[in-house]
Formats: structure tokens, sequence, C-alpha cells
């Protein structure tokens, strides 16, 4: 049964109505399940964001430091980390060498005069540049313990810089003290990081140039310089030749010693020779004082007087300006006989 009713001009049907109804169900359920996939996408981007977040890597050359509601603690273990999203924060920070120059500008070259002048203890003024090397030790020192730690290091290390250099005088800063210098400034600066504590350890100090400020000074200074290397090249030059000459000079020195001890030995041989022969000539003098006499008195001529030819007088009136020469060769062994045959009478008649 069909039912019309009169609404003003209008005229409703109750199968539209229903068909409407219909319609209007259909798309409140469909709006339903956009909203519900909205929400389960939603809740899909949150979690993958909270897992996400909820890891960190710490590389080789880092540590980490790990927050939680303001608490801060140091993670050194490198990998893959577990972290509390929204509740835990980590900050990262890099622990390989890291430096910075003081007196000069790295990326120009030049200097920077506020930080390079100085002035030595004998009042001399000098540009020196250095460059300092750092490492980051402690992880939340470093990030809470002060705002701005490169700040601290450099000024402490600037502050070392120019007491250590203040007691040298020109001379040492440009030439040879140098190292000494260097190992100065770096005891102080690391004596200044322990009672800053602010998580950064000194490496390395080290001086790159040092330079009076004036052209005319540097020209000075250069002429000084090649002074004292020439005085090391002559020192260097005179060891070298002492060390060369040394060892000859000794050996000949010793040679002249071992000389001197073999002749001295040989003094001494031939003077107890001579006392032995003195001795044993004086028992026979003892024996026979008249033919030890007249033996020695022929020994000694022999030896006075080698190769003269002796003429003997006996004084029965010959005359001498005879040629006796051409009898002397003849007589010769005769009269050596004759002497031969004194001695000997004269030996038998002494026993």
């Amino acid at each position: 049964m069909t039912e019309f009713r009169n609404d003003g001009d209008r005229v409703i049907d109750p199968e539209e109505l229903a068909r409407n109804e219909k319609k209007r169900k259909k798309n409140k359920k469909a709006k339903g399940a956009a909203k519900v996939g909205i929400a389960a996408a939603a809740a899909v981007i949150l979690v993958a964001v909270f897992a996400g977040d909820s890891f960190y890597q710490i590389g080789e050359e880092e540590q980490a430091v790990l927050v939680t509601m303001g608490k801060p603690k140091a993670v050194p273990e490198t990998g893959l980390h577990f972290k509390i999203p929204l509740i835990q924060s980590v900050h990262k920070v890099n622990t390989t060498i890291q430096g910075f120059p003081i007196g000069y500008d790295m990326a120009s070259n030049n200097n920077v005069e506020e930080e390079s002048l100085m002035i030595t203890s004998d009042y001399n003024f000098i540009n020196v540049d250095f460059f300092v090397e750092y490492r980051i030790t402690e992880p939340v020192q470093y990030l809470y313990a002060a705002g701005e730690p490169e700040v601290i290091l450099k000024n402490i290390a600037q502050s070392a810089i120019r007491t250590v250099v203040g007691s040298y005088q020109v001379d040492d800063v440009l030439t040879t003290g140098k190292s000494e210098i260097q190992a100065k400034i770096k005891d102080l600066i690391t004596q200044k990081l322990e009672e800053q504590d602010i998580g950064i350890q000194l490496v390395n100090i080290s001086m790159q140039d040092s330079e009076p400020p004036t052209a005319e000074v540097i020209q000075a200074f250069k002429a000084v310089e090649n002074a004292k290397q020439g005085k090391e090249t002559a020192l260097n030059n005179a060891n070298k030749y002492r060390n060369e000459q040394l060892p000859e000079a000794e050996a000949q020195a010793d040679q002249i010693i071992k000389e001197a001890e073999a002749q001295k030995q040989t003094r001494i041989n031939e003077a107890e020779a001579q006392v032995a022969r003195f001795n044993a000539m004086y028992e026979e003098y003892r024996k026979n004082p008249v033919v030890t006499k007249q033996r020695m008195f022929y020994e000694t001529m022999e030896e006075v007087l080698p190769g003269m030819k002796v003429v003997i007088d006996s004084g029965s009136g010959v005359q001498k300006i005879l040629p006796l020469d051409s009898f002397t060769e003849e007589t010769a062994d005769e009269q050596t006989g004759s002497a031969q045959a004194q001695t000997e009478a004269s030996e038998e008649g002494g026993r």
C-alpha cells in the first residue's frame, strides 16, 4: 500500500526515505572505517618513529653521553645501543686528536699579531707561532663542566706560552731553546688542565716559527744565526780532526814509550854487564896486579888507537929518521908475539 503525504508543495515517497536512510548508514560506516585506517597508520608511524629513536650507533672514534632525566652517563663502548625515547637523549663527541693554531691563521697562513707578539726576558719583541693538539678524554666533563672547553684550553695555552717565553732571552727563543721551551709550556698546560678538569687532554704543543717583528731585526738575527752555525761547523771540524789525529798521536806516544823502555832495559843490561866485567877484572887484579895493569893498558890502547902503527924503541941507538914503515908491516906479528910472550912471562912470574 502506497501512502502519499501532502507537505506543502512537496510529496514524500516512503520508499525513497528508506533508500536515503540506507545510504546514510552506509556512508557513516565507510567514514568509520576510514578513521580506523588513519588511526592504524598513525599508530604504525608512531611505532616506527619510537623504534628508530630507541637505538643509536657509536663509531670507532666517538664516545657518547646518555642523559636520563637530566643525569649524564658516559658510554665509551662502540656499536649499537638502546635508549628510551623521550626519556633518554644521546650526545656524541669526537675523541680523535684535534688541534688549533696560536699566532697565525690556518686558512691564510698570516700572523695574528695579538696572539703571536710577545716580549722576552731581555726586553726584546718576537713573533712566535704554536700549534696545539688535544683530544677529549672525558665526554661528561667536556659537555657539562664548562661552556666552551676549547676556548678555555686556548686561553690556558696562551697564558702558558707567554709565561715561558717571557722567561727566556730572545736568542734562546730563536735558536737553541725551542725544545726546552716547548717542554715547559706542555708541562704548564697539563698542570692547568688537571686543575680545571674540563675533560680535555693535551697531546702536544709545537713551536711552528719564531722571528723578530721587523725586517731589519730579522736580518740581524739571521746573521747571528749564521755565525752560530759557523761556530758549530768549526767545532765539529775541530772535533773531527782531533778524533782523526788523536789515535795516531797516541800510537806514536806508545811507540816512543816502548822504545824508551827498551832502551832503558838495554842500558840497564849493559850497565849490569859492565859491573860484572869490572868485578871479574877486579878479582883478577887482586890476584895479579902487574899483569892485569899491563893487560888493561894494552886493551885500552887497542880501543883508543885502532889501526895506528906503533913503533917501540928500545933505546939502543937506532936512528929515528929511518923509514920504519916498511919494517913495521914485516915485524908487526913479531912484536905482537913478543908482547904476548912478555905478558905470559909476567903472569907466570906473578904466580
